[in-house]
């Protein structure tokens, strides 16, 4: 369980720099930037399950050590939009026992600019009752609610949140939707899409990039580079990415959904690929590379890939996996800048960045 200690945040994050720092350091890396998070109402995504006792049910999450739930009454770590949601819901839940018959599990999705979407997963078929019942609660929430049951989905207006965030006096929107990828901290995310837009940046040559996900970093990015080319699996994201594009009027930025292993075989002319073809990838010159991976990591033929680059951003959410990627790269690449975000406080998780530069 979460311990909620505002009190300590600067100690807890200091040993869990002091641990990073000792992991990495056969790697010669410089000492961190540390940037901190709000100590509360960082958090834009929440989940809880909803626990069912006689009539009554409360939001509940699980002890690691007994598998028992644990009643949350209060989330001060979540954004100000989830914490003025959370006790109105359930309120409305209890009130009505269609709305509470076999509720499953609460998501809620925010923003830095305050809009907020609430899916709500069920055990059960949602009919015309349901949506009728919900149609007025998402009206007192101020808020887009989603049904979900087994294949089943039901959108009362919209499925995703317009995040709006301003980088160096320049103001950039994210699409993001319900169910895919998006940065839990968003200051920290602001801080997170500062820092790469400082350490990257060539003009007259182009970026490629690696699990772009939602286009989070490319656009922030676009302007340091002639072109842009990002890279991601996930369909849905992609959606959001090309939204994203045409909504920050970004002309240099291609995207492709394709997984890093596929990059990895188009870059390195091991197949052809209809989505990336040969004459595509000959257009650019690429300087620089910036990886996203998932927590395990990039696998070892995208880590020789991106050796050929002369600049790599290497944003971290496993310090062990980055820690195993460095002991390749650092054969052709010393590590020139690093940077820590507390993207989690109060948990063990720490989000590395570091550029590399050829040796």
């Amino acid at each position: 369980m979460l311990s909620f200690q505002p009190d300590q945040y600067e100690s807890l994050l200091q040993a869990k720099v002091e641990r990073v720092q000792a992991l990495l350091a056969p790697y010669d890396v410089p000492a961190p930037k540390v940037h901190q998070s709000p100590t509360s109402g960082f958090r834009l995504r929440a989940e809880f399950r909803v626990w069912h006792e006689g009539d009554r049910c409360f939001y509940a999450m699980f002890d690691p050590e007994t598998k028992r739930p644990v009643e949350i009454t209060e989330f001060p770590i979540a954004a100000e939009p989830i914490q003025e949601a959370m006790p109105a819901l359930l309120e409305a839940v209890h009130a009505n026992p269609h709305l509470k018959r076999k509720l499953y599990q609460v998501e809620f999705l925010s923003t830095l600019s305050g809009e907020l979407l609430i899916c709500l997963i069920y055990h059960k078929a949602l009919d015309a009752e349901w949506e009728a019942l919900a149609r007025p609660l998402q009206a007192q929430l101020n808020a887009k609610i989603i049904g979900r049951s087994r294949k089943q989905k039901v959108v009362l207006s919209e499925d995703y949140v317009i995040e709006r965030l301003s980088l160096d006096d320049k103001s950039y929107q994210y699409q993001q939707f319900e169910g895919s990828f998006t940065q839990p901290n968003g200051v920290i995310n602001q801080q997170m899409l500062n820092w790469a837009k400082t350490h990257g940046c060539d003009p007259n040559r182009d970026l490629l990039e690696m699990y772009c996900g939602n286009g989070n970093f490319s656009i922030a990015l676009a302007a340091n580079f002639r072109q842009v080319l990002a890279t991601e699996l996930s369909k849905t994201s992609i959606h959001a990415a090309q939204f994203n594009k045409n909504a920050n009027y970004i002309e240099n930025l291609t995207f492709v959904r394709m997984s890093a292993e596929e990059v990895t075989q188009a870059i390195q002319k091991v197949r052809p690929f209809r989505r990336l073809p040969e004459a595509l990838v000959e257009s650019y010159d690429f300087s620089t590379v910036l990886v996203d991976p998932p927590r395990a990591g990039l696998d070892e033929a995208s880590c020789r890939m991106i050796q050929s680059y002369e600049r790599i951003l290497y944003i971290s959410c496993n310090p062990n996996t980055l820690a195993n990627n460095l002991s390749l790269l650092n054969n052709s690449h010393r590590v020139t800048q690093f940077a820590v975000f507390d993207q989690f406080p109060y948990t063990e998780h720490l989000e590395c960045a570091v550029l590399l530069e050829r040796r």
